[in-house]
């Protein structure tokens, strides 16, 4: 029982951050990058999770880098690695390792007076051990469907995804993600973020869904470099308790 919930935590974590940007949102946004610039996504997450006495904490860190292949299409590489304590009574156990990695590629296809929609495929290859819960096991893949209007000085998104998660270690198959988040500009350096969103249980003895509630704030300190920090909040026992989330933007 500990070793599932293990488990199950660590592929909560490798799919909630999963290859969405806009940090420390989750809900992904329509732009682009543009063709030929970078964007690096360095953060971390420090999680905390109760549920009938099972204590777990985590940490854990990833690199997104998002490329512009072309103005309406960018390329997307993740890498997730991770911290896990486990603590059910007197039995204590602790994971750490790199998780599986992720590929994808969007495509802005609409772009209208400030209003756009986005198609984002991608792919999780089992770079991380699935024997000891750090990954799928196999190769997994996902489509989402990323909508965003900017209405000064709000911006506003919205996603629909479909997750293929094929795994070795007994979960749900089909997977599915809703979500919507807002951007206020309170100055010019500086944005208020909130987000909500669901997500199916992979647990296939829960049907409760994996739901969160986040705020949290983006600060420019030039136009290449964006520090962030956040607060998830589970609103169902599935999702963990309290994240806390920070990290950093560079923009080439």
């Amino acid at each position: 029982m500990l070793k599932k919930t293990l488990m199950i935590l660590i592929v909560n974590l490798l799919l909630s951050g999963m290859a969405f940007a806009g940090p420390p949102l989750i809900t992904d946004d329509a732009e682009t990058q543009g063709k030929g610039k970078v964007e690096i996504d360095i953060g971390g997450q420090y999680g905390y999770d109760r549920d009938k006495g099972v204590v777990q904490k985590s940490v854990s860190a990833g690199v997104l880098v998002s490329y512009g292949l072309i103005d309406k299409v960018d390329i997307v590489i993740g890498a997730p690695y991770q911290w896990i304590w486990t603590r059910d009574g007197d039995t204590k156990s602790k994971e750490n390792g790199i998780g599986d990695a992720s590929l994808a590629i969007k495509w802005r296809f609409f772009d209208v007076e400030g209003f756009g929609l986005a198609i984002k495929p991608g792919v999780t290859f089992q770079t991380g051990d699935s024997d000891r819960g750090l990954g799928s096991g196999k190769v997994g893949a996902s489509i989402y469907l990323i909508a965003s209007k900017e209405l000064k000085p709000f911006e506003f998104h919205v996603n629909f995804g479909y997750i293929l998660n094929e795994n070795k270690l007994d979960e749900q198959i089909s997977l599915w993600h809703a979500s919507f988040a807002a951007e206020y500009e309170l100055m010019k350096k500086l944005k208020l973020v909130a987000d909500i969103g669901a997500m199916r249980n992979r647990d296939k003895g829960w049907d409760t869904p994996v739901c969160y509630l986040l705020g949290g704030i983006v600060y420019s300190i030039s136009e290449n470099i964006e520090l962030n920090a956040g607060y998830k909040y589970g609103l169902t026992r599935p999702e963990v308790n309290h994240t806390a989330i920070g990290g950093v933007t560079l923009k080439f």
